[in-house]
């Protein structure tokens, strides 16, 4: 039963983080056209079709203009500080700001890939990483780690720095990789792979095997 409650807790908790940016993003767009075509109609006795989804995707994009110049990140940084500090909002921010994709991948869980070893040696794991170890432990790495084809399963693995290798891969490319199935692999994967440990020998797993157990 617990097993059950942690499933269902966890897999609502990644519904919510999921859901919250589709949602405000169709809640902007929606009532942006919804104001659009009451102030067309309302001056020139018209309405426009689609004009203001076209205002509210323009705008969108403006915003993300904004955000990633000097200007912009010194507001959102200001907007950080702020929302870090509301009582009510603080958890749900900070939790989706760990997950959260930026640009640049400079925020999140999601904002470096890395490769490591599973826990036998014998095969190589695509995972995602913050880039910054842990605190109070300055070799050691959380890596999540996706299931595939669904990438909001996943285990999350401690690994030593010394086993992380990190690609030169952006996190858009490893998503792919994962919602395919493997059916696309990119080189820089590969170049990363020959970075690490060669496999073990069939006794060797064996004997990781037992150790793992």
């Amino acid at each position: 039963m617990s097993r059950l409650n942690n499933h269902l807790r966890k897999t609502f908790l990644a519904g919510i983080l999921s859901a919250v940016p589709l949602a405000v993003t169709g809640f902007i767009v929606w009532y942006v056209d919804n104001k659009t075509r009451f102030i067309t109609q309302t001056l020139f006795h018209v309405q426009i079709p689609f004009l203001g989804v076209v205002i509210a995707i323009a705008a969108i994009y403006l915003c993300g203009l904004l955000a990633t110049s000097l200007l912009g990140k010194f507001c959102l940084g200001i907007v950080d500080r702020v929302l870090s500090r509301v009582p009510i909002l603080r958890q749900l921010y900070l939790a989706w700001k760990q997950i959260a994709l930026t640009p640049g991948g400079t925020e999140g869980t999601f904002s470096r890939v890395v490769l490591i070893p599973d826990e036998t040696g014998a095969t190589h794991l695509l995972g995602f990483c913050s880039g910054r170890p842990l605190e109070g432990d300055p070799n050691t790495y959380c890596v999540f780690v996706p299931a595939a084809p669904n990438p909001i399963n996943g285990r999350l693995y401690f690994v030593h720095r010394e086993k992380c290798v990190f690609i030169d891969l952006s996190t858009e490319e490893a998503f792919k990789v994962v919602l395919s199935t493997g059916n696309y692999i990119p080189p820089e994967i590969g170049a990363a792979a020959k970075l690490l440990c060669p496999p073990l020998s069939v006794s060797e797993r064996r004997d990781a095997s037992l150790r793992a157990e």
